[in-house]
């Protein structure tokens, strides 16, 4: 079974660097008038002499012309500091994807009778070509009634004699697409039948199980109790959609009790009878083809029973279109719902400038002591 986790994590981008305490950097404009402050600190004179005219005529040292350098330094200090304070932090947009899906399993009948003829668009096709192509409409999505199942987990149970599951519950419906692509009618006689409700009990139970899945998926990434789980982290609805157009004639287990077994497993079914009364089957032979009148065993009253007991409905498709409108209903019956969280993740930056400040007062502090020490 190939189930992913409804939540996802998408990193959208970075923010541009800001500050958790932006009214601390208002302290950086006291800087200049510190400044001032120090400037005229450094020229009152340390010793008084009753006269300098001497010493103005001495020429000027490099260490006296780069001494202010220092108040520079201190001053660079205290302002790497101040921006600290502000806890600069960059921040990264995260978008969590939460989804509640459907998860639906089609149920198509490719017995011998699904090759009477219905019109699709113009074409004669069979039965089963037909209901192929309103499903992958319905799964992909389609310009003009269906937006596509994106999101749902959707899985294939086909049946004749047998029930079998042909495609397991997937999110990846291209890989869907290509086995109800290759579902063909039933040619071996011995295949031939029709088993509803062994059809019907194989798709509760695929549903079932995937339910447990999820659950055990859940508990395993360290949840108390697998019961807890949020709806959001829950398979939303199970839906199980019938496509058949006969009546039970084979299989061990009876339509109505299938459909019992899936209402206690909180399943819903959606049934859909094929086929009109006007229906005809192309035969070919040695002569050529010509058409003939197809049998209609379509059993209406059992299939409404088994959407009534599940809290479905049943619906007779006697065209193409009548099948896409039938179709279209249970589309817009089963929404999934998908939640978009944004949020930022900010990792803090302060500690460059931490750094940044003890190095500017190191240097200002050795500078001081040995270049440019300062006597008295």
């Amino acid at each position: 079974m190939s189930l992913m986790s409804p939540n996802q994590y998408q990193q959208e981008g970075n923010h541009s660097m800001d500050f958790q305490a932006p009214l601390v950097l208002c302290l950086l404009v006291l800087l200049p008038a510190l400044g001032v402050w120090q400037w005229r600190k450094q020229r009152t004179a340390s010793v008084r002499f009753s006269s300098i005219t001497t010493l103005k005529k001495s020429p000027v040292s490099w260490r006296v012309r780069l001494r202010p350098a220092l108040a520079m330094l201190r001053l660079l200090c205290i302002a790497c500091v101040i921006v600290a304070l502000a806890r600069p932090r960059k921040g990264t947009v995260l978008s969590e994807i939460s989804s509640e899906g459907i998860a639906i399993e089609t149920v198509v009948d490719r017995s011998s009778s699904m090759q009477a003829e219905m019109d699709y668009d113009g074409d004669e096709l069979n039965r089963l070509d037909v209901v192929k192509r309103v499903l992958a409409e319905f799964i992909q999505g389609n310009k003009d009634q269906f937006e596509g199942r994106t999101g749902d987990l959707i899985g294939l149970i086909t049946f004749a004699r047998y029930a079998d599951t042909t495609c397991p519950l997937v999110l990846s419906h291209s890989v869907l697409l290509e086995f109800l692509k290759q579902t063909q009618l039933v040619t071996i006689r011995s295949e031939d039948g029709t088993a509803i409700g062994d059809a019907i009990a194989l798709a509760g139970a695929r549903l079932q199980k995937a339910e447990e899945e999820i659950q055990r998926r859940r508990a395993a990434l360290g949840m108390a109790d697998a019961n807890d789980l949020p709806d959001s982290f829950r398979i939303k609805n199970k839906v199980i959609i019938l496509l058949t157009d006969g009546q039970n004639n084979v299989g061990d287990y009876a339509p109505l009790k299938a459909a019992e077994l899936a209402r206690d497993w909180g399943i819903k079914i959606y049934t859909i009878g094929i086929g009109s009364d006007q229906a005809f089957t192309t035969m070919q032979t040695p002569m050529g083809s010509f058409k003939m009148p197809a049998r209609n065993d379509l059993d209406e009253p059992l299939l409404t029973k088994i959407a009534e007991t599940t809290g479905g409905f049943y619906r007779r498709a006697d065209s193409a279109r009548a099948l896409a409108d039938i179709v279209k209903t249970i589309n817009d019956l089963e929404k999934s719902e998908v939640k978009t969280l944004q949020y930022t993740q900010y990792s803090e930056q302060f500690m460059p400038w931490i750094w940044a400040a003890i190095g500017l007062l190191i240097t200002e502090v050795l500078c001081s002591c040995t270049v440019f020490r300062k006597i008295p």
